[in-house]
């Protein structure tokens, strides 16, 4: 029997609860990754975990505010006398807020900024350790198609993600001759729970759908097989780079 591509490999992944992140959680573990599943809500977090060992994978479950640098240390800890060194870290948890620029407060701002940059900065910093001399590591970094390009109430988000896209490329850099690669990931619009309202109101629906050349919104299942790659050997020659997955979106 060929062994599976991830075999015995320790993979974290922050905003496991739901949506993208639990996909590629569920596809990793397919592949034989043991899997530390990272948010804020446990009774989510149970659910994918038990979907994972449904497949016969390994799964455990840990609450973190990756915000805050405390908790963050406390899960590097906490990871590691469970599950050993993380090999793969996929950087998932993300936050939006929609309103003009004028209407943020200074707290909303920081609230951003902080979920969707610091948290990241925080995380590779705990775990990049783990991958360091052991001549492989995969960090995979969600940043967003709204990276490239923008629309209206977005200058939080778009900043956020424009920032993480500079520090994906830096870090890819400063670890290369250590082997770990640094790629970012920047979904278009998909059918999460995240968008089921937009997805629910057929106006603003088709206002997404007449933009995406493709024609519809993309399947979570779709992000997950991309992860699934860049976290292999296939992969090992990727790095620095970010990769658009948006059904032709920025193409325009």
């Amino acid at each position: 029997m060929q062994e599976k591509p991830l075999h015995n490999r320790i993979a974290l992944i922050s905003g496991a609860s739901r949506g993208l992140g639990k996909a590629m959680a569920l596809e990793l573990a397919s592949a034989g990754a043991r899997i530390a599943l990272v948010a804020r809500d446990a009774e989510k977090l149970a659910e994918t975990a038990a979907a994972i060992r449904e497949r016969g994978a390994g799964a455990e479950v840990f609450l973190a505010d990756l915000t805050d640098e405390t908790q963050v240390g406390e899960l590097e800890k906490q990871v590691s006398a469970k599950l050993g060194r993380v090999q793969i870290l996929i950087n998932n948890a993300g936050m939006n807020l929609r309103k003009p620029l004028a209407e943020f407060t200074l707290e909303e701002w920081r609230r951003v900024m902080d979920t969707n940059l610091t948290s990241v900065f925080l995380m590779c910093r705990a775990f990049v350790p783990h991958m360091k001399g052991t001549g492989f590591g995969r960090i995979i970094n969600l940043t967003s198609i709204m990276s490239w390009v923008s629309l209206p109430g977005r200058a939080a988000y778009s900043s956020s993600k424009t920032a993480l896209l500079g520090l994906t490329r830096a870090l890819a850099l400063e670890l290369a001759p250590d082997g770990i690669t640094v790629v970012g990931i920047s979904p278009g619009p998909f059918a999460t729970e995240m968008n089921t309202t937009l997805m629910q109101n057929p106006e603003v629906n088709q206002q997404f759908l007449s933009r995406i050349p493709l024609g519809r919104w993309g399947r979570v299942e779709e992000i997950g097989s991309l992860a699934r790659f860049l976290c292999s050997d296939d992969a090992g020659f990727i790095t620095g780079t970010d990769i658009l997955i948006d059904g032709g979106w920025c193409a325009q």
